[in-house]
Protein backbone atom coordinates (compact mmCIF):
# COMPACT_ATOMS: atom_id res chain seq x y z
CA UNK A 1 0.00 0.00 0.00
CA UNK A 2 1.11 3.74 -0.92
CA UNK A 3 0.59 6.28 1.48
CA UNK A 4 1.68 9.48 2.14
CA UNK A 5 2.68 11.82 5.38
CA UNK A 6 1.64 15.36 5.48
CA UNK A 7 1.68 17.56 8.25
CA UNK A 8 0.22 20.37 6.42
CA UNK A 9 -0.91 22.18 9.33
CA UNK A 10 2.44 21.85 10.87
CA UNK A 11 4.09 22.80 8.26
CA UNK A 12 2.09 26.46 7.39
CA UNK A 13 2.50 27.47 11.44
CA UNK A 14 6.28 26.51 11.18
CA UNK A 15 6.38 28.44 7.74
CA UNK A 16 4.08 31.91 8.96
CA UNK A 17 6.33 31.83 12.05
CA UNK A 18 9.53 31.67 9.91
CA UNK A 19 8.58 34.53 7.47
CA UNK A 20 6.86 36.68 10.27
CA UNK A 21 9.96 36.37 12.40
CA UNK A 22 12.26 37.28 8.87
CA UNK A 23 10.13 40.33 8.95
CA UNK A 24 11.02 41.64 12.04
CA UNK A 25 14.48 40.41 13.09
CA UNK A 26 17.44 39.48 11.07
CA UNK A 27 17.52 36.28 9.17
CA UNK A 28 20.46 35.38 10.45
CA UNK A 29 20.05 34.95 14.43
CA UNK A 30 17.39 32.95 14.54
CA UNK A 31 16.74 28.89 13.76
CA UNK A 32 13.98 29.59 11.29
CA UNK A 33 16.19 27.79 8.90
CA UNK A 34 16.72 24.44 10.83
CA UNK A 35 13.37 24.34 12.51
CA UNK A 36 12.15 24.27 8.33
CA UNK A 37 14.28 21.90 7.58
CA UNK A 38 12.73 19.72 10.20
CA UNK A 39 9.58 20.29 9.06
CA UNK A 40 10.01 19.79 5.61
CA UNK A 41 12.03 16.64 6.11
CA UNK A 42 8.97 15.10 7.77
CA UNK A 43 7.36 15.50 4.46
CA UNK A 44 7.54 11.74 3.02
CA UNK A 45 6.39 9.17 1.03
CA UNK A 46 6.17 5.82 2.04
CA UNK A 47 4.98 2.62 1.21
CA UNK A 48 5.01 -0.95 2.96
CA UNK A 49 7.18 -3.70 1.61
CA UNK A 50 9.78 -1.67 0.84
CA UNK A 51 13.15 -2.37 0.07
CA UNK A 52 16.47 -0.43 -0.58
CA UNK A 53 16.38 1.79 -3.27
CA UNK A 54 19.69 3.81 -3.31
CA UNK A 55 20.26 5.42 -6.99
CA UNK A 56 18.30 6.68 -9.97
CA UNK A 57 19.96 3.65 -11.73
CA UNK A 58 18.29 0.98 -9.67
CA UNK A 59 15.27 2.29 -10.83
CA UNK A 60 15.47 1.27 -14.84
CA UNK A 61 17.91 -1.54 -16.17
CA UNK A 62 19.56 -0.45 -18.98
CA UNK A 63 22.41 -2.48 -20.60
CA UNK A 64 25.74 -0.11 -21.41
CA UNK A 65 24.33 2.34 -19.16
CA UNK A 66 26.99 2.31 -16.51
CA UNK A 67 29.74 3.29 -19.42
CA UNK A 68 27.61 5.95 -20.90
CA UNK A 69 27.53 7.52 -17.48
CA UNK A 70 31.24 7.16 -16.81
CA UNK A 71 32.40 8.82 -20.00
CA UNK A 72 29.63 11.77 -19.31
CA UNK A 73 31.06 12.54 -15.85
CA UNK A 74 34.39 12.44 -17.20
CA UNK A 75 33.93 14.82 -19.95
CA UNK A 76 30.77 16.67 -19.93
CA UNK A 77 31.90 20.37 -19.78
CA UNK A 78 28.88 21.57 -17.93
CA UNK A 79 29.40 19.08 -14.98
CA UNK A 80 33.43 19.65 -14.88
CA UNK A 81 32.84 23.38 -14.66
CA UNK A 82 30.74 22.62 -11.61
CA UNK A 83 34.01 20.22 -10.68
CA UNK A 84 36.15 22.95 -10.54
CA UNK A 85 33.77 25.25 -8.68
CA UNK A 86 33.92 22.66 -6.25
CA UNK A 87 38.23 22.88 -5.93
CA UNK A 88 37.82 26.64 -6.00
CA UNK A 89 35.70 26.85 -3.09
CA UNK A 90 38.46 24.46 -1.33
CA UNK A 91 40.97 26.76 -2.37
CA UNK A 92 39.48 30.00 -1.43
CA UNK A 93 39.10 27.93 1.84
CA UNK A 94 42.83 27.35 2.60
CA UNK A 95 43.73 31.16 1.62
CA UNK A 96 40.91 32.21 4.61
CA UNK A 97 42.41 29.88 6.96
CA UNK A 98 45.89 30.72 6.32
CA UNK A 99 44.74 34.09 7.98
CA UNK A 100 44.66 32.45 11.31
CA UNK A 101 48.60 31.72 11.49
CA UNK A 102 51.50 33.59 12.03
CA UNK A 103 53.22 35.32 8.73
CA UNK A 104 57.06 35.31 7.81
CA UNK A 105 58.83 37.82 5.95
CA UNK A 106 62.33 37.70 5.36
CA UNK A 107 64.57 40.65 3.14
CA UNK A 108 68.37 40.90 2.27
CA UNK A 109 69.82 44.08 0.60
CA UNK A 110 72.90 45.23 -0.68
CA UNK A 111 73.45 49.34 -1.01
CA UNK A 112 76.47 51.33 -2.38
CA UNK A 113 77.34 54.65 -2.06
CA UNK A 114 80.37 57.15 -2.21
CA UNK A 115 80.30 57.96 1.45
CA UNK A 116 79.72 54.44 3.48
CA UNK A 117 81.01 52.16 0.40
CA UNK A 118 79.25 49.05 0.27
CA UNK A 119 76.56 48.05 3.31
CA UNK A 120 73.98 44.48 3.26
CA UNK A 121 71.34 44.48 5.79
CA UNK A 122 69.17 41.75 6.36
CA UNK A 123 65.51 41.07 8.29
CA UNK A 124 63.41 38.88 9.25
CA UNK A 125 60.01 39.91 10.71
CA UNK A 126 57.03 37.74 11.97
CA UNK A 127 53.31 38.95 12.15
CA UNK A 128 50.40 37.60 14.04
CA UNK A 129 46.83 39.11 14.19
CA UNK A 130 45.69 38.27 17.20
CA UNK A 131 41.37 36.56 16.57
CA UNK A 132 40.49 37.90 20.08
CA UNK A 133 36.78 38.26 18.21
CA UNK A 134 36.72 35.38 16.17
CA UNK A 135 36.36 37.22 13.36
CA UNK A 136 39.01 35.11 11.17
CA UNK A 137 37.00 31.58 12.59
CA UNK A 138 33.93 33.01 11.24
CA UNK A 139 35.28 33.90 7.82
CA UNK A 140 37.26 30.06 8.05
CA UNK A 141 33.16 28.48 9.12
CA UNK A 142 31.63 30.59 6.09
CA UNK A 143 33.89 29.01 3.83
CA UNK A 144 33.23 25.42 5.34
CA UNK A 145 29.70 26.10 4.72
CA UNK A 146 30.38 27.36 1.35
CA UNK A 147 32.74 23.68 0.96
CA UNK A 148 29.30 21.98 1.74
CA UNK A 149 27.09 24.02 -0.75
CA UNK A 150 29.27 23.21 -3.44
CA UNK A 151 29.45 19.36 -2.75
CA UNK A 152 25.80 19.22 -2.33
CA UNK A 153 25.75 21.59 -5.76
CA UNK A 154 27.85 19.15 -7.03
CA UNK A 155 26.20 16.12 -6.54
CA UNK A 156 23.00 17.88 -7.99
CA UNK A 157 24.63 18.51 -11.25
CA UNK A 158 26.08 14.83 -11.58
CA UNK A 159 22.47 13.60 -10.69
CA UNK A 160 20.58 15.95 -13.07
CA UNK A 161 23.53 15.01 -15.38
CA UNK A 162 22.62 10.73 -14.85
CA UNK A 163 19.06 11.14 -15.48
CA UNK A 164 19.77 13.60 -18.94
CA UNK A 165 21.85 10.76 -19.82
CA UNK A 166 19.20 7.89 -19.16
CA UNK A 167 16.01 10.28 -20.73
CA UNK A 168 18.18 10.51 -24.12
CA UNK A 169 18.84 6.97 -24.09
CA UNK A 170 15.15 6.42 -23.90
CA UNK A 171 14.66 8.84 -26.03
CA UNK A 172 16.48 7.48 -28.46
CA UNK A 173 14.75 4.10 -28.16
CA UNK A 174 11.70 5.71 -28.25
CA UNK A 175 12.41 7.10 -31.44
CA UNK A 176 13.37 3.76 -33.00
CA UNK A 177 10.47 2.28 -31.35
CA UNK A 178 8.01 4.84 -33.13
CA UNK A 179 10.09 4.21 -36.65
CA UNK A 180 9.76 0.47 -36.76
CA UNK A 181 5.72 1.10 -35.81
CA UNK A 182 5.48 3.32 -39.13
CA UNK A 183 7.79 1.47 -40.79
CA UNK A 184 5.29 -1.55 -40.33
CA UNK A 185 2.58 0.60 -40.96
CA UNK A 186 3.71 1.57 -44.22
CA UNK A 187 4.28 -2.18 -45.38
CA UNK A 188 0.59 -2.88 -44.70
CA UNK A 189 -0.55 0.02 -46.73
CA UNK A 190 1.95 -0.51 -49.54
CA UNK A 191 0.45 -4.43 -49.73
CA UNK A 192 -3.31 -2.67 -49.57
CA UNK A 193 -2.57 -0.97 -52.93
CA UNK A 194 -1.20 -3.60 -54.33
CA UNK A 195 -4.25 -5.84 -53.55
CA UNK A 196 -6.67 -2.64 -54.46
CA UNK A 197 -5.17 -2.87 -58.23
CA UNK A 198 -5.21 -7.21 -58.55
CA UNK A 199 -9.05 -6.63 -57.28
CA UNK A 200 -9.64 -4.05 -60.05
CA UNK A 201 -8.01 -6.29 -62.06
CA UNK A 202 -10.68 -8.80 -61.39
CA UNK A 203 -13.27 -6.71 -61.89
CA UNK A 204 -13.76 -7.03 -58.23
CA UNK A 205 -13.49 -3.44 -57.29
CA UNK A 206 -12.54 -0.04 -58.87
CA UNK A 207 -9.77 2.39 -58.71
CA UNK A 208 -11.20 4.81 -56.45
CA UNK A 209 -9.45 3.68 -52.90
CA UNK A 210 -6.47 3.73 -54.43
CA UNK A 211 -6.41 7.30 -53.86
CA UNK A 212 -6.79 7.12 -50.56
CA UNK A 213 -4.59 4.15 -49.78
CA UNK A 214 -1.46 6.10 -51.82
CA UNK A 215 -2.18 9.28 -49.90
CA UNK A 216 -1.66 6.94 -46.23
CA UNK A 217 1.27 5.66 -47.56
CA UNK A 218 2.63 8.62 -48.59
CA UNK A 219 1.98 10.32 -45.29
CA UNK A 220 3.38 7.57 -43.64
CA UNK A 221 6.61 7.61 -45.47
CA UNK A 222 7.28 11.59 -44.23
CA UNK A 223 6.40 10.07 -40.70
CA UNK A 224 9.69 7.93 -41.18
CA UNK A 225 11.93 10.96 -42.71
CA UNK A 226 10.96 12.47 -39.40
CA UNK A 227 11.15 9.61 -36.87
CA UNK A 228 14.81 8.81 -38.95
CA UNK A 229 15.90 12.54 -38.44
CA UNK A 230 14.81 12.38 -34.57
CA UNK A 231 16.82 9.34 -33.90
CA UNK A 232 19.84 11.34 -35.45
CA UNK A 233 19.26 13.99 -33.42
CA UNK A 234 18.61 12.05 -29.84
CA UNK A 235 22.10 10.53 -30.76
CA UNK A 236 23.48 13.60 -30.75
CA UNK A 237 22.14 14.95 -27.80
CA UNK A 238 23.49 11.88 -26.50
CA UNK A 239 27.16 12.66 -27.86
CA UNK A 240 26.78 15.97 -26.58
CA UNK A 241 25.98 15.01 -22.81
CA UNK A 242 28.43 12.51 -22.69
CA UNK A 243 31.10 14.89 -24.03
CA UNK A 244 33.00 12.94 -27.04
CA UNK A 245 32.63 13.39 -30.31
CA UNK A 246 31.56 9.89 -31.03
CA UNK A 247 29.72 6.88 -29.83
CA UNK A 248 30.03 3.46 -30.23
CA UNK A 249 27.25 0.80 -29.38
CA UNK A 250 24.98 3.24 -29.35
CA UNK A 251 21.30 1.68 -28.66
CA UNK A 252 19.58 -0.38 -31.55
CA UNK A 253 16.75 -1.94 -30.05
CA UNK A 254 13.01 -0.60 -29.43
CA UNK A 255 11.85 -2.02 -26.89
CA UNK A 256 12.12 -0.15 -23.24
CA UNK A 257 13.95 -1.28 -20.59
CA UNK A 258 12.11 -2.72 -17.44
CA UNK A 259 11.06 -0.77 -14.52
CA UNK A 260 13.45 -2.89 -11.89
CA UNK A 261 11.88 -1.57 -8.87
CA UNK A 262 7.88 -0.44 -9.16
CA UNK A 263 6.57 2.37 -7.17
CA UNK A 264 5.21 0.51 -4.65
CA UNK A 265 9.04 -0.93 -3.83
CA UNK A 266 10.45 2.68 -3.93
CA UNK A 267 12.12 2.95 0.32
CA UNK A 268 10.59 5.39 2.94
CA UNK A 269 12.11 9.09 1.18
CA UNK A 270 12.06 12.81 2.22
CA UNK A 271 13.20 16.06 0.98
CA UNK A 272 16.33 16.39 2.99
CA UNK A 273 18.06 13.60 1.01
CA UNK A 274 17.88 16.57 -1.96
CA UNK A 275 21.30 18.04 -2.65
CA UNK A 276 19.55 21.03 -3.58
CA UNK A 277 17.81 21.79 -0.89
CA UNK A 278 21.17 21.06 1.32
CA UNK A 279 23.17 23.48 -0.90
CA UNK A 280 20.38 25.92 0.20
CA UNK A 281 20.70 25.36 3.40
CA UNK A 282 24.31 25.11 3.99
CA UNK A 283 24.32 28.69 1.57
CA UNK A 284 22.25 30.11 4.38
CA UNK A 285 24.79 29.31 6.99
CA UNK A 286 27.55 30.42 5.42
CA UNK A 287 25.90 33.84 4.69
CA UNK A 288 24.65 34.03 8.52
CA UNK A 289 28.84 33.44 9.44
CA UNK A 290 29.74 36.32 6.85
CA UNK A 291 27.35 38.51 8.67
CA UNK A 292 28.76 37.95 12.17
CA UNK A 293 32.44 39.12 10.18
CA UNK A 294 30.64 42.17 9.04
CA UNK A 295 29.51 43.29 12.70
CA UNK A 296 33.03 42.56 14.04
CA UNK A 297 34.88 44.57 11.26
CA UNK A 298 33.52 47.36 13.31
CA UNK A 299 35.46 46.18 16.19
CA UNK A 300 39.36 46.68 17.10
CA UNK A 301 41.89 44.52 15.97
CA UNK A 302 44.82 43.27 17.68
CA UNK A 303 48.62 43.08 15.71
CA UNK A 304 51.99 41.44 17.28
CA UNK A 305 54.69 41.64 15.54
CA UNK A 306 58.52 40.85 16.07
CA UNK A 307 61.71 41.39 13.84
CA UNK A 308 65.79 40.57 13.55
CA UNK A 309 67.02 43.03 11.60
CA UNK A 310 71.41 43.49 10.80
CA UNK A 311 73.51 46.05 8.85
CA UNK A 312 77.10 44.95 7.62
CA UNK A 313 79.84 45.77 5.34
CA UNK A 314 79.84 41.96 4.48
CA UNK A 315 77.25 39.42 2.89
CA UNK A 316 77.82 36.79 5.65
CA UNK A 317 78.04 39.40 8.71
CA UNK A 318 75.13 40.54 7.28
CA UNK A 319 73.06 37.14 8.01
CA UNK A 320 72.22 38.28 11.07
CA UNK A 321 75.40 37.71 13.28
CA UNK A 322 74.84 40.54 15.42
CA UNK A 323 70.99 41.05 15.03
CA UNK A 324 68.70 44.26 16.63
CA UNK A 325 65.55 42.72 17.82
CA UNK A 326 62.21 44.84 17.38
CA UNK A 327 58.86 43.51 19.18
CA UNK A 328 55.37 45.66 18.63
CA UNK A 329 52.10 45.27 19.59
CA UNK A 330 49.23 47.40 17.83
CA UNK A 331 45.58 48.41 18.48
CA UNK A 332 44.05 49.69 15.45
CA UNK A 333 40.30 50.37 15.45
CA UNK A 334 38.02 51.73 12.56
CA UNK A 335 36.61 55.07 14.01
CA UNK A 336 35.09 56.75 10.60
CA UNK A 337 35.20 55.28 6.97
CA UNK A 338 31.66 57.45 5.95
CA UNK A 339 29.27 54.79 7.21
CA UNK A 340 30.98 52.00 4.50
CA UNK A 341 30.99 49.34 7.32
CA UNK A 342 28.11 50.03 8.34
CA UNK A 343 26.92 49.32 4.91
CA UNK A 344 29.10 46.29 4.74
CA UNK A 345 27.03 44.94 7.86
CA UNK A 346 23.27 46.03 5.55
CA UNK A 347 24.73 44.04 2.74
CA UNK A 348 25.62 41.07 4.44
CA UNK A 349 22.38 40.76 6.06
CA UNK A 350 20.83 41.04 3.36
CA UNK A 351 22.48 38.89 1.33
CA UNK A 352 21.58 36.07 4.17
CA UNK A 353 18.09 37.03 3.51
CA UNK A 354 18.07 36.16 0.03
CA UNK A 355 19.64 33.36 0.73
CA UNK A 356 16.93 32.10 2.77
CA UNK A 357 14.11 33.52 0.62
CA UNK A 358 16.18 31.44 -2.25
CA UNK A 359 15.98 27.87 0.54
CA UNK A 360 12.67 28.40 0.76
CA UNK A 361 11.94 28.99 -2.63
CA UNK A 362 13.96 25.45 -3.89
CA UNK A 363 11.77 23.64 -0.87
CA UNK A 364 8.49 24.65 -2.17
CA UNK A 365 9.55 23.53 -5.39
CA UNK A 366 10.41 20.58 -3.98
CA UNK A 367 7.19 19.61 -2.60
CA UNK A 368 6.16 20.60 -5.67
CA UNK A 369 8.39 18.38 -8.36
CA UNK A 370 7.26 15.45 -6.07
CA UNK A 371 3.16 15.77 -6.12
CA UNK A 372 4.00 16.42 -9.62
CA UNK A 373 5.63 13.19 -10.55
CA UNK A 374 3.22 11.37 -8.11
CA UNK A 375 0.61 12.34 -10.19
CA UNK A 376 2.26 11.70 -13.50
CA UNK A 377 2.70 8.56 -11.99
CA UNK A 378 -1.02 7.56 -11.32
CA UNK A 379 -2.21 9.36 -14.39
CA UNK A 380 0.29 7.22 -16.95
CA UNK A 381 -0.09 4.06 -15.27
CA UNK A 382 -3.72 4.62 -15.87
CA UNK A 383 -3.32 5.66 -19.40
CA UNK A 384 -1.36 2.60 -19.78
CA UNK A 385 -3.87 0.31 -18.83
CA UNK A 386 -6.64 1.57 -20.88
CA UNK A 387 -4.76 1.88 -24.69
CA UNK A 388 -3.41 -1.07 -23.56
CA UNK A 389 -6.74 -2.54 -23.87
CA UNK A 390 -7.80 -0.60 -27.20
CA UNK A 391 -4.95 -1.89 -28.35
CA UNK A 392 -5.80 -5.46 -28.05
CA UNK A 393 -9.73 -4.11 -29.17
CA UNK A 394 -8.27 -2.78 -32.01
CA UNK A 395 -5.83 -6.00 -32.74
CA UNK A 396 -9.44 -8.17 -32.75
CA UNK A 397 -11.25 -5.09 -35.07
CA UNK A 398 -8.40 -5.12 -37.73
CA UNK A 399 -8.50 -8.93 -37.63
CA UNK A 400 -12.31 -9.46 -37.96
CA UNK A 401 -12.51 -6.50 -41.21
CA UNK A 402 -9.13 -8.19 -42.62
CA UNK A 403 -11.32 -10.96 -42.92
CA UNK A 404 -14.80 -9.71 -44.07
CA UNK A 405 -12.96 -7.58 -46.77
CA UNK A 406 -11.42 -10.81 -48.35
CA UNK A 407 -15.01 -12.18 -48.57
CA UNK A 408 -16.07 -8.83 -50.00
CA UNK A 409 -18.45 -7.41 -47.17
CA UNK A 410 -16.57 -4.04 -46.49
CA UNK A 411 -15.20 -1.62 -47.93
CA UNK A 412 -11.35 -1.44 -48.09
CA UNK A 413 -11.99 2.28 -46.88
CA UNK A 414 -12.96 0.53 -43.62
CA UNK A 415 -10.06 -1.83 -43.20
CA UNK A 416 -7.66 1.56 -44.00
CA UNK A 417 -9.22 3.20 -41.03
CA UNK A 418 -9.08 -0.10 -38.53
CA UNK A 419 -5.52 -0.49 -39.89
CA UNK A 420 -4.39 3.08 -38.91
CA UNK A 421 -6.24 2.53 -35.80
CA UNK A 422 -4.11 -0.14 -34.48
CA UNK A 423 -0.58 1.45 -35.28
CA UNK A 424 -1.91 4.87 -33.79
CA UNK A 425 -2.41 2.71 -30.69
CA UNK A 426 0.69 1.31 -31.11
CA UNK A 427 2.72 4.39 -31.06
CA UNK A 428 0.63 6.41 -28.61
CA UNK A 429 1.50 3.34 -25.88
CA UNK A 430 5.12 3.45 -26.86
CA UNK A 431 4.75 7.36 -25.66
CA UNK A 432 3.32 6.53 -22.75
CA UNK A 433 5.76 3.61 -21.39
CA UNK A 434 8.32 6.09 -21.85
CA UNK A 435 7.10 9.09 -20.54
CA UNK A 436 6.21 6.59 -17.61
CA UNK A 437 9.74 5.61 -17.29
CA UNK A 438 10.95 9.03 -17.71
CA UNK A 439 8.87 10.11 -15.22
CA UNK A 440 10.05 7.46 -12.35
CA UNK A 441 13.19 9.20 -13.19
CA UNK A 442 12.04 12.36 -12.32
CA UNK A 443 10.42 10.79 -9.26
CA UNK A 444 13.66 9.42 -7.90
CA UNK A 445 15.46 12.76 -8.22
CA UNK A 446 12.28 14.65 -6.89
CA UNK A 447 12.85 12.02 -3.86
CA UNK A 448 16.70 12.81 -3.67
CA UNK A 449 17.62 9.35 -5.43
CA UNK A 450 20.72 10.41 -6.51
CA UNK A 451 23.93 8.77 -7.85
CA UNK A 452 26.94 7.68 -6.01
CA UNK A 453 29.14 10.47 -5.23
Amino acid sequence: MVYFKKRSTVLLLALSCTLAACSSQPSYTGNSTEQSLKQHANWQYTQDDATEVSYITDLVNIAGLDSLIQQAVANNPSFNQVHVALKLAYAQRDVTAASQWFSVDADFDAQRNETTGTQYSSSLGVSWEADVWQKIADNVAAQDMTIASNQATYQSAKDTLVASVIRTYLNIILQQDLLNIEQQRLTVLENNEQSIVERYQYGLGDLEALDTARTDTLSTRATIADYQEQIAQAKRALVLLVGVDKLENLPTTSVFPEVVEPLSALPEQDLARRPDLQSAYYNIQSKRYLVDVAYKDLLPSITLSASLSDLATTPSQALLTSPVWNLLGSLSAPLFQGGALRAQVDIAKLNAEQAFWEYQDTLLSAVNEVENALGQEQSLTQQQLQISKALASAKRSFSNYQSKYQQGLVDILDLLTVQQQVYDLQAQLSQINYTLLTNRIDLGLALGLGVSS
